[in-house]
Formats: structure tokens, C-alpha cells, sequence
């Protein structure tokens, strides 16, 4: 059997150009996303052998749908693919169960490769990503279980996201499924855990930390 592979990137030329290349090796692209909310939909309704995820996503990025397939569907591995090269990316790649983190600019090259890595249940990094983690963890800065205080839920996180991009509590109750309230709750949690005293000051937090992507 092919192996079947759910792609989620939110710009359809990334997604034809990613398709192409695994098509060409017979895998199987059994479905596509254009957000994290799809691709955790996808997920569960088709099970994958392996989920690529682009960080930058609207409504939910990778990394928080990757904690959730990764919940939902066990046997699913996930390959992270993103722009933004750094150990904090690194860290909650590891921290949120995916198994893979490969830049756009070495996915021609590298991505069926990182695939095949996933298909043998063995793990995938970038080659520049992969010295990173190894000098992390030689100097005693790897711990991917370090929490920092800012830590949010993932619940919390996704809310960040959405007021981010300009969301209004109600609509963000409408995306997530809660009432009005209790996503008026969330979001003055969010202020307080990060001393937060405007949505201006959310806005910087979701940018700095990758949860939205400037234009």
C-alpha cells in the first residue's frame, strides 16, 4: 500500500509544488488543508501515515494542530515545514509530538527524504536544524520539557491566535465552539499569565512567537 500523506499549507501553489514532488515517488496524498482546524479534521476522518504541517497557518497554526492529531491519531507522524529557523521552533516542534522539522528552502531536496525518515519510524531535521539541537543539547540548553512562564494552554493558544488576527471574542467563541463567555474567560487569562494590557501588545506576543504570520 502507498503510504498516505495529508498536506495542510494555507497557499495552494506550496501545496500543488509538495504534492508533486511525494506524487513523484508514488506516495499517496490522501487529502489537503488550508488551516490547522481542517488538517485536525482531515486527520481524524482519514488517519495518514504522516501529516505535513506548515507552521504559519490562519485560525490554528501547525504547531497546536500537530499536538492535537497527535492526540487523536497516534499512529499519524508529523512532519513540521516552515520558514523560520530557531530553537524555540525546534524545542516546541519536539515538545508537541511531531517527529520531523524541514525548512521550505530544503523541501525540494529534502522531503522525501524526511518522509521516508517518518515511514521507517525514525525522526527527520534539517540538516542546519539538526547541529542546532545537538549544540542545545551538549551546552545544557535542550531540555524540549523546559516550560517557560509564559506557558498557555492549548486552548489558550489558539484564542491568541485568533484575537491576533483580529477576532472578536464572539467570533472566536464561533470558531471554537464556545459560548461567548467562556472565550471572554480565556482571553482574560491570556492577559493576565502573559501581563498583557491590550490587544496591540497580544498582537506583538502571537508575532514574536510565530502564532501568526505577518503579510
Amino acid at each position: 500500500m502507498p503510504l498516505r500523506i495529508l498536506l495542510a499549507d494555507d497557499h495552494q501553489i506550496m501545496r500543488q509544488g509538495l504534492k508533486a514532488l511525494l506524487e513523484q515517488e508514488q506516495f499517496q496524498v490522501v487529502a489537503e488543508a488550508s488551516d490547522g482546524h481542517d488538517a485536525i479534521k482531515q486527520a481524524r476522518a482519514l488517519r495518514p501515515d504522516v501529516a505535513v504541517l506548515d507552521v504559519s497557518m490562519p485560525r490554528l497554526n501547525g504547531l497546536d494542530a500537530a499536538r492535537q492529531i497527535v492526540d487523536i491519531a497516534p499512529q499519524t507522524r508529523v512532519l513540521i515545514l516552515t520558514m523560520h529557523e530557531s530553537e524555540q521552533i525546534v524545542r516546541e516542534v519536539l515538545e508537541v509530538g511531531a517527529r520531523g522539522f524541514l525548512l521550505k528552502t530544503d523541501a525540494a531536496r529534502d522531503l522525501v527524504s524526511a518522509i521516508q525518515a517518518l515511514q521507517r519510524r525514525t525522526t527527520f531535521f534539517t540538516s542546519s536544524v539538526a547541529e542546532m539541537v545537538l549544540n542545545g543539547f551538549l551546552d545544557g540548553r535542550g531540555d524540549t520539557r523546559r516550560l517557560s512562564k509564559e506557558r498557555l494552554t492549548p486552548r489558550e493558544r489558539e484564542v491568541v491566535q485568533l484575537l491576533a488576527e483580529g477576532k472578536s471574542s464572539k467570533e472566536v467563541a464561533v470558531v471554537l465552539n464556545l459560548s461567548v463567555k467562556t472565550a471572554e474567560t480565556h482571553r482574560t487569562n491570556v492577559m493576565r499569565k502573559l501581563d498583557l494590557h491590550s490587544v496591540a501588545d497580544l498582537v506583538r506576543y502571537a508575532v514574536r512567537n510565530k502564532l501568526v504570520q505577518v503579510a
